[in-house]
């Protein structure tokens, strides 16, 4: 009979070090292989799995170099996460400081870029390599705070003994991830951390509600951004024929004229004035205006530049898509939700094409959910343009398609349910798929 999974906060709101020992006890069985007394929480469990199929040793503490200074204010000066400090300050800092707690906010790589709050207990996190630059990515340190929310995509406390590596088993973490309202993609991650003795089944609440503050104010200042540039745009579209539009630095539409609205454009990561090609829009000649992009696109679309696509699925959860066009138009990429790099992982492993009743089967078991799948297929080819045909769905011929595997098939696609991915996860490299 298996164990149930213990009930930490509750534990931990009786005796903290009772819940320690407890947890110490069920970490050692679970790493040795043992029968545990007491199950670990499955979001527990499943990190511990991570860990030792990707090799983190869990008794020694690793730290890998910190970011220097200028690097660390770099990141700082790029990470949008810098416009909701003030929120994310108001909302945990003055408690924390209390509560014998600190603060960390992460980038999307892990990477400590802000660390406020109780002086003693920075004092320590110094101890544990919690500082300035650090790397807390889950699969260099071990099951925490901050790398495992970042994996999980969702707040995640972990307490004491939970840590996989033994060093941090002193301590207690509470991460959210934040992610960017326009499109989902992980910005980072904020925790707040402490001795021990300082657990509260409450923080992972409160962690989780300033978060989302934050993601609310994110939404707040795109909104803001946009409305400024449609004002900046609407007398110069006024003025043009055929088709055009203005987007922001991201790519998300302002105004539109002379063509159906577009959310949002897959930009260049460097666009520069002139005449580009972009998979949603073809041919067309971008001029700057104002915080944006004036796009006016060929009355006569061309055929789709020869285009290199890479689906990146080398990390679990962080799934990219990147294309490089012939010429000069650049490159750009996006991050993937899990379902759009299922798809196309599937596209991939069919070259001649999947029809929406094949892509329903894979997905589902159930070809009759075709209208899920022509929706997910039509928000895809938003952003990949012509390099995505359809009838059946299938790459263009104009692109040259490569997948980037992770290191261990298991890690493949981890919400997966199609046969064909669960039959890579179990693979032999020999059997491992080949660049399509």
């Amino acid at each position: 009979m298996v164990n149930p999974p213990m009930n930490v906060a509750r534990l931990a709101a009786l005796d903290a070090t009772q819940a320690a020992r407890v947890l110490s006890e069920v970490r050692e069985a679970a790493l040795a292989g043992q029968r545990v007394p007491l199950a670990p929480r499955p979001v527990i469990e499943q990190s511990w799995g991570r860990m030792l199929r990707s090799g983190v040793d869990p008794d020694r503490d690793f730290r890998s170099g910190l970011l220097p200074p200028e690097e660390v204010r770099r990141r700082r000066e790029e990470s949008p996460l810098r416009h909701v400090l003030p929120v994310l300050r108001e909302g945990l800092l003055s408690v924390a400081d209390v509560a014998q707690h600190i603060m960390v906010v992460a980038d999307a790589d892990g990477r400590v870029l802000w660390r406020e709050g109780s002086a003693p207990v920075l004092r320590k996190a110094d101890g544990l390599g919690f500082e300035l630059g650090a790397d807390w990515r889950e699969d260099v340190v071990g099951t925490n705070g901050v790398g495992t929310p970042a994996v999980v995509r969702r707040p995640v406390q972990v307490f004491a003994a939970e840590h996989f590596v033994r060093s941090h088993t002193s301590w207690t973490c509470t991460g959210a991830p934040i992610t960017d309202p326009r499109d989902g993609r992980l910005l980072g991650v904020v925790d707040v951390s402490g001795p021990l003795e300082t657990m509260h089944p409450a923080t992972l609440s409160w962690v989780d509600a300033v978060a989302k503050l934050a993601e609310a104010r994110l939404r707040e200042l795109h909104v803001g951004s946009l409305e400024r540039l449609r004002a900046v745009a609407a007398p110069v579209l006024a003025r043009l024929d055929g088709r055009a539009l203005v987007v922001d630095r991201d790519g998300w539409s302002a105004a539109v004229t002379g063509m159906p609205y577009l959310r949002r454009v897959a930009l260049p990561k460097s666009l520069v004035p002139g005449r580009r090609w972009l998979p949603s829009l073809g041919w067309c000649a971008a001029e700057p205006l104002g915080e944006g992009w004036l796009l006016r696109a060929d009355e006569e679309p061309g055929a789709p530049a020869a285009s290199r696509v890479v689906l990146d699925l080398s990390r679990p959860e962080r799934a990219a898509v990147t294309v490089s066009a012939s010429g000069s138009a650049g490159a750009w990429s996006r991050e993937l939700s899990p379902r759009h790099a299922e798809l196309l992982f599937l596209l991939t492993e069919h070259p001649g094409g999947r029809g929406a009743a094949e892509l329903a089967g894979d997905l589902f078991q159930d070809p009759s959910r075709t209208v899920t799948v022509r929706a997910e297929m039509s928000r895809i080819r938003r952003y990949l343009g012509g390099l995505l045909q359809h009838r059946p769905y299938r790459f263009s011929d104009a692109a040259d398609v490569e997948v980037v595997l992770p290191d261990n098939p298991r890690d493949l696609l981890p919400r997966s349910t199609a046969a064909v991915v669960a039959h890579r996860r179990t693979a032999p490299p020999t059997e491992r798929p080949r660049p399509a």
